[in-house]
């Protein structure tokens, strides 16, 4: 009984260690692999800077919707004879070039 339990723990014993070194091979491995990111920081630089032309064409257009939106709001109000059609007519044109400037400072200030 002695005996068989010696071999039972040296051999619990050997799957233990050759658990541990496969781990610590494997370990040593992916480490050898591992980047230190600079590559994906590089892409991610890149992907965002080919989208943000497209990014400021949609807000170019969104400037013209909104003032054509503007427009004819602004145009109901003054055959109506409302009295604040001046103020209307300033904060619709006001959203308009607030996103044209956004749109053209962004762009310059990051230099894309």
């Amino acid at each position: 009984m002695k005996m068989c339990n010696r071999k039972v723990s040296y051999m619990i014993r050997r799957k233990v260690m050759a658990a541990g070194i496969s781990l610590v091979l494997t370990a040593i491995h992916f480490s050898a692999h591992a980047q230190d990111g600079i590559e994906g920081i590089n892409e991610a630089n890149s992907k965002v800077r080919s989208y943000f032309d497209a990014g400021t064409n949609l807000m170019y257009a969104v400037g013209a919707l909104l003032g054509l939106i503007g427009a004819v709001k602004v145009y109901q109000k003054w055959n109506s004879g409302d009295q604040d059609t001046g103020k209307v007519a300033a904060a619709w044109f006001g959203s308009c070039i607030f996103l044209v400037v956004v749109a053209t400072v962004i762009k310059s200030f990051f230099g894309v």
